[in-house]
């Protein structure tokens, strides 16, 4: 709340400067010629712009430096409007001498606080602070020596006719001397500047969309401002009334910072740029043509020139702010190059070529593919198996007709990516269907094995042993033959039914789940091959419900990584790690065994990633910087 008070107060004593500043002049009887040569007009626009512009920004971004650093140099811009005609009223009223001379004085200092922030706001565009740490010392160098050019002006020793000399100034021999300081004052200004200006291209380069957006609302104020400037000061001195251009800069600052979505300021700043730079090189052209020509000879040839021209300086300006927009055969053929790749990176390269926000499939509803992130206002376009949802950029209302053409010429390739990323889905839908059932139907059958086929087995052998023992005082040599026969039998036949149920499944991964399970195997490693010690460690979030068929492909897969420790690595540690979020459970197991070559997959690794690839997981096998390293991330919610 009370930064808001300061943000008012500051909108409104510029405002009342500036009214105050047009009563002395009415009161004083200037014309306005008069009020145009002593700087009035020109400071009152700029003070208001920069003053009310600042009390917008610090009223809605209270933390933003740049608010306030134009509030209070509107303010001083306005007071320095005032003083100029109140001085005079002053004068012709019989005022003392100290008054006039103070007034003189805030005129002479005031206005030049405003200059000297306007370089310093440039480093903090747009969002009121640097861009980073590394630009500290040059703000300070700024900052610190931006006094300078207060002093170049405030010390001067000119003054009114007839009035007295302000406070705070030096006679003409001493301010005389201190030339070089002047001119060094000058060269900071400039330099200043131009850091500022190279603060803001980096920042357009690495900045977000919505960054660059901001700044394009001063591009479009600075080339105005320069294209009102620079003719006139090749010519013959700037005219005063140029100087009604600067209060752009605020307003473009202000709607730069709360306002950027107004209106498609790239479209403008490629229109304005392109009759810039066409006006200038008509200008220059026909300036050197004279020179050779005559006046009318000059005119034909410029006039012949200014049309190719003026096309191919628009192209390089759409090209830059629209992409390849206005080259389809190209977007179409990149386009062509990323469908193998995949939906999601044909949607980004759709994206990156038109200089779009966003743009996805939707399917039944469902979004499918998307590159960008979405947000803001969006058009849609059919396609024969889905909906394109493209963003619209910042300050569009409606699709430009040029991408809506460009967009439908895409629209069959699109349509086929769509419907192979479909069939896609689906076959990883039926095969992680077809992994669950199985899986299902292992447990199924070693359940049965376990508890129906063992313990009959068991009996079987059992009872094989009792006859033995009870025909074992009969001299019958077959019937022991035979009994004996059995009993191997019975007991090889029980053997196999367990050989075959730990294929099927661990015992300890059905009885205790999978963190328990990979404890025990972890008990069971405890030595390398040739001997040395290991130590297997098991760390584990608690896990949600999972899949018999994650779990046992996990486990299936952290043992096999344990097995290639012991019998590969020179590792003397190891971690299997387990944790799982909204992407899936994730497994790793981590050696110390050292930096090795790249593994050449076996079976082993092989069938890691064939059981990933079933469930339509992802997986990374191979050295790391300390040893191996094997992760894996199943998604849990099969279908």
């Amino acid at each position: 709340m009370r930064s808001r008070v300061l943000a008012g107060a500051l909108g409104l004593a510029a405002s009342l400067a500036a009214s105050g500043a047009i009563a002395c002049v009415r009161m004083a009887g200037w014309t306005f010629t008069d009020a145009l040569d002593a700087f009035v007009v020109s400071n009152i626009l700029i003070g208001v712009g920069f003053g009310l512009c600042g009390a917008l920004i610090a009223w809605h971004r209270p933390s933003s430096a740049l608010g306030w650093m134009y509030g209070v140099g509107g303010v001083c811009q306005t007071a320095s409007a005032l003083a100029a005609p109140l001085a005079v009223l002053l004068h012709d009223r019989g005022a003392a001498e100290w008054v006039i001379r103070l007034d003189a004085t805030v005129f002479q200092w005031a206005w030049p606080v405003n200059i000297t922030l306007i370089p310093i706001s440039l480093l903090l565009l747009p969002d009121g602070r640097l861009a980073s740490r590394r630009w500290r010392p040059v703000a300070t160098a700024v900052v610190v020596t931006a006094p300078l050019f207060v002093l170049e002006i405030g010390l001067g020793p000119g003054h009114p006719a007839g009035l007295p000399t302000a406070y705070l100034t030096l006679g003409h021999g001493t301010y005389d001397s201190l030339a070089w300081l002047w001119t060094v004052s000058e060269v900071r200004w400039a330099l200043s500047v131009v850091i500022g200006v190279a603060c803001l291209v980096l920042r357009y380069r690495r900045g977000t969309e919505v960054v660059r957006r901001q700044l394009l609302w001063l591009v479009a104020a600075a080339a105005v401002i320069v294209v009102a400037v620079v003719p006139w000061a090749l010519v013959a001195g700037t005219p005063l009334a140029v100087l009604f251009t600067i209060p752009l800069l605020p307003a473009a600052v202000a709607a730069g910072v709360l306002r950027h979505q107004l209106l498609d300021i790239r479209l403008v700043v490629a229109r304005g740029l392109t009759y810039a730079l066409l006006s200038g090189l008509v200008l220059a052209a026909y300036a050197g043509l004279v020179i050779v020509l005559s006046g009318v000879a000059s005119a034909l040839v410029v006039a012949l020139l200014a049309l190719p021209l003026r096309s191919r300086l628009q192209t390089a300006v759409d090209q830059l702010l629209y992409g390849e927009r206005g080259n389809p055969l190209k977007v179409a053929s990149r386009v062509g190059r990323s469908l193998g790749a995949g939906l999601p990176e044909t949607l980004e390269e759709i994206r990156t070529a038109l200089r779009l926000p966003y743009v996805g499939v939707v399917v039944d509803g469902v979004p499918l593919a998307a590159g960008g992130v979405p947000g803001g206002p969006s058009a849609e376009l059919p396609l024969d198996a889905g909906t394109l949802v493209v963003g619209l950029r910042v300050g569009e209302t409606r699709l430009a007709p040029a991408d809506e053409r460009l967009l439908s010429l895409l629209s069959g390739p699109l349509s086929t990516a769509v419907h192979a990323t479909t069939l896609l889905e689906q076959l990883q839908v039926s095969r992680e269907r077809l992994v669950a059932a199985r899986e299902e139907e292992r447990r199924r059958l070693r359940r049965e094995l376990h508890d129906g086929l063992g313990p009959l087995l068991t009996g079987v052998a059992l009872s094989a042993d009792t006859a033995a023992n009870l025909a074992g005082g009969t001299s019958d040599g077959a019937l022991q033959e035979k009994l004996t026969a059995v009993r191997a039998d019975s007991r090889t036949a029980i053997l196999e039914v367990r050989r075959i149920v730990d294929n099927l499944g661990s015992a300890a991964l059905d009885s205790f789940g999978l963190v328990e399970a990979l404890r025990i195997r972890a008990d069971q490693v405890n030595h390398r091959s040739d001997g040395a010690p290991l130590r297997t460690v098991i760390e584990a979030t608690d896990l949600p419900p999972l899949p018999p068929a994650v779990e046992q492909a996990a486990y299936r897969i952290a043992t096999e990584a344990l097995t290639n420790v012991i019998r590969h690595s020179r590792a003397s540690s190891v971690v299997v790690r387990l944790g799982a979020d909204d992407a899936g459970l994730h497994c790793e197991v981590l050696d110390d065994g050292g930096h090795t070559t790249a593994w050449r997959p076996g079976v082993g690794i092989a069938g890691m990633r064939e059981r990933v690839a079933q469930l339509g997981g992802s997986s990374e096998v191979g050295p790391g910087p300390r040893g191996g390293e094997v992760r894996v991330c199943l998604p849990t919610a099969l279908a």
